[in-house]
């Protein structure tokens, strides 16, 4: 049974709505706010506004000052690795820049990290890598885009915390709803292109056999795949 209640609802729609609005530009750097206003605009009780505020504070989106309200941060302050704010970031204006960084930061970081699972993966998480890939391989010949996120989603995740490196697990959220976001927003094509799936079956064999050269390269391909298919070049 669930149990949401009608004042978490409130909390979540106003906390998409001034996320999104501040990580699209649409509130400036500086603009002010404060809870009076926002209570009034949203419709929403005082807690549900200050519990709001708290949230995008731990963000660094915002900051509180006496006197003066609430301010909005400017991006150099902002918590970029947050994947609220990713999710914003890509609902928004400037997905593409967005994609782009992400993207960038993927290529530096999931080949490097598939080597280091080639080092490190237990037997489990190398034979579970397996099962991954071939299941991308049944779900992308088939055209289940949805099913194929959920798996896709897994594999990288999977990649990331087998590095035995705890910053690359920790941006395992950030990967999920990049590739979260590429699929609802219609940028996958209808089938996975069969580098692409072929390149993630090289990743699970390299990993597998503890080839650490081969499942960087393998990675690599990946992710430069994601960023030619997204015309980020």
């Amino acid at each position: 049974m669930s149990t949401a209640t009608p004042e978490g609802g409130l909390h979540q729609r106003m906390l998409d709505t001034l996320g999104e609005s501040i990580a699209s530009g649409r509130l400036a750097p500086g603009s002010r706010l404060t809870l009076e206003d926002l209570q009034q605009e949203y419709g929403v009780s005082r807690t549900v506004a200050r519990d709001t505020m708290r949230v995008l504070e731990s963000m660094n989106l915002v900051y509180s000052r006496r006197r003066v309200g609430i301010v909005v941060q400017d991006p150099r302050h902002w918590n970029v690795f947050d994947p609220k704010l990713v999710h914003w970031r890509l609902l928004s204006e400037r997905r593409e820049a967005q994609y782009a960084s992400l993207t960038e930061l993927r290529i530096a970081v999931e080949p490097i990290a598939a080597a280091a699972a080639a080092r490190r993966a237990t037997h489990a998480q190398r034979g579970e890598l397996g099962a991954l890939a071939a299941e991308l391989r049944r779900l992308g010949e088939a055209g289940d885009l949805e099913a194929f996120l959920a798996v896709d989603i897994a594999f990288h995740r999977l990649l990331l915390h087998a590095s035995g490196n705890e910053m690359f697990a920790a941006i395992d959220e950030m990967v999920a709803e990049v590739l979260t976001s590429r699929t609802q927003q219609g940028l996958m094509p209808f089938r996975p292109e069969e580098a692409a799936l072929k390149a993630h079956e090289d990743v699970a064999a390299a990993v597998s056999r503890g080839d650490t050269n081969k499942a960087e390269e393998a990675m690599h391909r990946v992710v430069v795949e994601v960023r030619q298919a997204m015309g980020l070049d």
